[in-house]
């Protein structure tokens, strides 16, 4: 029996970390066919995505089991192909966010996001690879995590998670490869303490 309990006591509380994660998950629309995700970062109703999820359009946001809500951009750049948001929710949870510096190749990870519309759907992987890539003007590079994780559109801007649920990226289609790719967290705290004129943000 002692066998038997242990595996369900893991299961239940994976899916536990899945739930917390997925009340901090967003999906994000432009006003084109398709929606991406996004990531509640901030208390406040901070909102980190992709750049390319909201370029061209008016962004709107849906909360988890919510309907679809205005956004106003504070900033994006497409090098980093990040965005961000922010909208009327000061009480939204906000995600619990991990340090990707302490990374490891093998590490489990879970990609959570709507592809093709299915809303939180979750996929498992490992990471593959830390190693980095040419931003989007070619003009330099910014460090990536590859992992063998599904992404599909409707993925873009939305968390690759540890086992415990903190994120240690922003996953992206942008940037090639036949492995999903995410953009670590430190480069989008650093990203969106710029954005406000903050000091850097603790991690979990």
């Amino acid at each position: 029996m002692k066998q038997m309990f242990f595996p369900a006591a893991l299961d239940e509380a994976m899916a536990e970390v899945i739930r917390r994660v997925q009340r901090s998950l967003v999906a994000v629309e432009n006003g084109r066919r398709g929606a991406g995700a996004g990531v509640i970062w901030r208390s406040g109703g901070y909102i980190v995505t992709n750049q390319h999820v909201i370029a061209h359009g008016k962004p709107l946001v849906s909360l988890w089991g919510e309907d679809k809500r205005p956004a106003r951009i504070i900033a994006q750049t497409p090098d980093l192909d990040l965005a961000l948001l922010q909208i009327e929710a000061p009480d939204a949870p906000h995600a619990l966010i991990a340090d990707s510096r302490g990374m490891r190749v093998g590490q489990i990870v879970f990609a959570i996001g709507h592809p093709w519309g299915q809303r939180g759907y979750v996929t498992a992987g490992v990471i593959s690879s830390l190693e980095t890539a040419h931003t989007h003007n070619g003009h330099g590079t910014i460090p990536i995590i590859r992992s063998d994780v599904l992404l599909a559109p409707g993925n873009s801007g939305g968390p690759l998670v540890n086992a415990a649920g903190g994120v240690l990226g922003i996953n992206t289609m942008i940037i090639g490869g036949d492995q999903g790719v995410a953009i670590p967290s430190q480069v989008v705290e650093a990203f969106v303490n710029e954005s406000l004129g903050v000091q850097a943000g603790g991690y979990i």
